[in-house]
């Protein structure tokens, strides 16, 4: 099959592992990048848009796909102006799910958080919340939130509280059974895995993931 796919936020930890995997599916002939900085050393079946992406309408002529990956999210350490942190996390997503739909997208898959709650009193948990409604409200075909909880993986930068939260996660892992298996650290590749198979599947009907469904997609395919 010749598909193509569009990827938001491949230069991320998730992301970046789903462009891989996308690069390695013979069913994906083509695979378009949008983002703020280039990666360098890919192969030809990917094109790589750079440029703003708070102003993703200003690339709607080439937002042509049949599955787009949101891969998007910053944290609040590395964005701490709340403003800002909305722009990332509930502007990109949306316009993203605005453009896919006016372009006749039918596949939109997009990482938010557990928690997400557009009621929410936490700032954080509110924006996902928001950015997940919105998303659902372009009505695209085929939409899949996923929800995973601390996500595990090596990352470039350093984020001390973030390791912190993961080792004592690590150190509780034994007690995350039965209804609690949503709480447990799932990794990046898992995250990654499930959307793919989520993207290409019929089998799933669910529009909202969480994480432990994550982890049991993943598995069982």
């Amino acid at each position: 099959m010749n598909k193509t796919a569009i990827i938001l936020g491949a230069t991320g930890l998730t992301g970046g592992i789903l462009l891989q995997k996308l690069i390695e599916d013979k069913d994906y002939s083509s695979i378009k990048l949008f983002s703020r900085s280039k990666i360098e050393g890919l192969p030809s079946k990917v094109t790589q848009y750079i440029g703003d992406l708070l102003k993703l309408e200003d690339f709607k002529d080439d937002f042509t796909a049949h599955q787009v990956f949101c891969c998007i999210g910053t944290t609040k350490s590395k964005t701490p102006d709340k403003s800002l942190y909305k722009k990332i996390d509930y502007g990109i997503p949306v316009s993203a799910a605005k453009l896919a739909k006016t372009n006749g997208i039918d596949t939109f898959l997009v990482i938010s958080a557990m928690g997400a709650n557009a009621k929410s009193n936490i700032f954080y948990n509110k924006t996902k919340g928001e950015m997940e409604q919105d998303v659902l409200n372009q009505d695209i075909n085929r939409t899949f939130i996923l929800r995973p909880s601390l996500i595990g993986g090596k990352r470039e930068e350093r984020r001390t509280l973030e390791k912190i939260g993961i080792s004592i996660f690590e150190l509780l892992k034994p007690l995350f059974i039965g209804s609690l298996k949503k709480y447990k650290i799932i990794q990046p590749e898992t995250i990654a895995q499930t959307m793919l198979n989520l993207a290409n599947s019929t089998n799933h009907a669910n529009t909202i993931i969480t994480s432990d469904a994550i982890q049991r997609i993943t598995k069982n395919n």
